[in-house]
């Protein structure tokens, strides 16, 4: 059966990365993200990937391959788009609290309907963009796979960075990039990501805001 064939992957790929040792309640909230997902994809147009399988290791297992760097109890998912990284990782660690932030409506009315329908009760969906985004409570760590480029990423997060961290998720070692960081950007880290079933080089680039 198809489905059993997807949570055989699922549970495959999560053993391999470290900190995801999931209960069964995730794993099968997981897989009905991905349903929804398909779902909403043919109306909303969401993410490119269509199948199912591809979905479990270009977004969930993507998505899931970070949380060894996140910091604290607040995380800001920026330009999250379907909810990726930040569903996933609410998924897996509801102590998280998560804000989806991202510009579209569609997107956040759909943020919303996953939100209600897995009982996801640390997920926060905003409407906003990040550069005017002004949150009442600070965030430890903000996330996003969404932005082309590190510096627009990270002077666009300027505001909110002061005690947060940020973490960049790339495909190959963003080079160019790094060199075009500003001055007052420090990078921690670059950390290569092996990301079980995906064949594409993935980085995810740490940095911090000099104050």
């Amino acid at each position: 059966m198809p489905g059993t064939r997807l949570a055989n992957e699922l549970r495959a790929g999560l053993g391999q990365l470290p900190g995801a040792d999931l209960e069964a309640v995730q794993v099968s909230r997981l897989l009905d993200y991905v349903d929804l997902l398909q779902r909403w994809n043919r109306t909303y147009n969401l993410t490119a990937v269509s199948d199912p399988a591809e979905m479990i290791s270009r977004h969930l297992l993507d998505s899931l391959s970070v949380l060894p760097w996140i910091r604290g109890l607040r995380l800001l998912d920026a330009g999250t788009g379907a909810g990726l990284p930040g569903v996933p990782l609410a998924i897996a660690r509801p102590d998280l609290a998560v804000t989806l932030l991202d510009s579209t409506g569609k997107k956040v009315r759909f943020l919303n309907h996953v939100a209600r329908e897995l009982s996801l009760e640390n997920v926060y969906p905003v409407q906003a963009r990040l550069e005017s985004y002004e949150p009442e409570v600070a965030f430890e760590t903000i996330v996003s796979r969404a932005f082309s480029n590190l510096a627009a990423f990270a002077g666009a997060a300027r505001h909110l960075a002061g005690t947060a961290r940020l973490l960049a998720m790339k495909g190959r070692y963003p080079s160019d990039e790094l060199d075009d960081l500003p001055a007052w950007v420090w990078v921690e880290a670059v950390e290569k990501l092996a990301v079980p079933g995906l064949q594409q080089n993935r980085h995810l680039v740490i940095m911090s805001v000099i104050p």
